[in-house]
């Protein structure tokens, strides 16, 4: 029987929580979310409109609309509220295995048994996950990108008991809210392409921390050769250095290499809460970071 998704529940409302939760309810979907923090989700919809007014990506959806379709969301006082009825719950919190076992657990004690657990982890497996729950043939990572700077597109894979019909079903609820599914036919940590920039993230951390190279000029060269409107540490800023920094603990406790650790150069800047575009300075200053002076790119 095919699974039919018409309530999502998002508990976790930070910068990709948000998104998740504004797309779904502008392609038609009943949403309610929840986070500790009950102004993280104003918090963030202030901070997508510097992001987007520092990029030259068009958002996947208008930014009036963006403002339109939060005012939709049901924000929830407790996750047992958010997840009623919900027949796909989507877990968006920090890169914490430890947090997410514990905030699936929750979830899997109150949400409907028809519901699909998804967690929009950057690198950590569900396989890592579903155990801490009664359905683990239910669980499965939905991992989304940028989708305020146009990026559309989701890493999907599933765990070690992952049914099919799930699979299928994630991914077309991917698709049903404007995303192409990047599907992951065996486990990987950091699944696909979000892999492929955690390379470009590490190599480009370590030039500058080890003071080989200056960071505005990596970004100077990214930004000729691609063509985009930021260079590395633009996009990390965007992120959240801490984010950037609890990813980069995920790969180094899976490898235990030592040319996986975050530097410590990284470490201070997050002591200093020195975050990127959410605390307003990160390696560049916001909302007017020095990237967006047309001089940036001159000989």
């Amino acid at each position: 029987m095919k699974l039919k998704i018409r309530k999502v529940a998002v508990i976790g409302t930070g910068t990709l929580g948000t998104q998740i939760a504004v797309h779904s309810a502008y392609h038609g979907y009943d949403v309610s979310a929840y986070d500790a923090d009950p102004k993280s989700l104003g918090k963030v919809l202030r901070m997508i409109q510097v992001r987007i007014a520092n990029s030259n990506r068009k958002p996947a959806i208008p930014l009036k609309e963006i403002q339109r379709q939060a005012k939709k969301i049901r924000t929830s006082p407790t996750i047992e509220a958010a997840v009623q009825g919900a027949d796909l719950v989507i877990e968006a919190i920090p890169e914490d295995l430890m947090l997410k076992r514990k905030i699936f657990k929750q979830i899997d004690a109150c949400a409907p048994k028809k519901a699909i657990l998804a967690t929009n982890s950057s690198s950590i497996p569900v396989s890592r996950i579903e155990s801490a729950t009664r359905r683990p043939e239910k669980c499965l990572n939905l991992h989304f990108y940028s989708l305020d700077l146009g990026r559309n597109i989701a890493d999907v894979m599933g765990g070690k008991k992952t049914t099919r019909q799930v699979l299928e079903a994630g991914k077309e609820w991917v698709r049903s809210i404007g995303c192409v599914p990047l599907t992951v036919n065996k486990e990987l940590l950091g699944f696909c392409f979000n892999r492929v920039w955690r390379a470009v993230k590490r190599e480009t951390l370590h030039m500058w921390a080890g003071g080989y190279v200056d960071f505005k000029d990596i970004d100077r060269g990214w930004m000729i050769w691609t063509g985009m409107s930021q260079g590395p540490f633009g996009i990390m800023d965007a992120v959240g250095l801490d984010v950037v920094y609890g990813i980069e603990r995920v790969y180094y406790n899976e490898s235990k290499a030592r040319r996986d650790y975050p530097p410590a150069a990284l470490e201070k800047m997050i002591e200093r809460n020195h975050l990127g575009v959410k605390t307003g300075k990160g390696f560049y200053t916001y909302p007017n970071p020095e990237f967006k002076n047309p001089k940036f790119l001159k000989a």
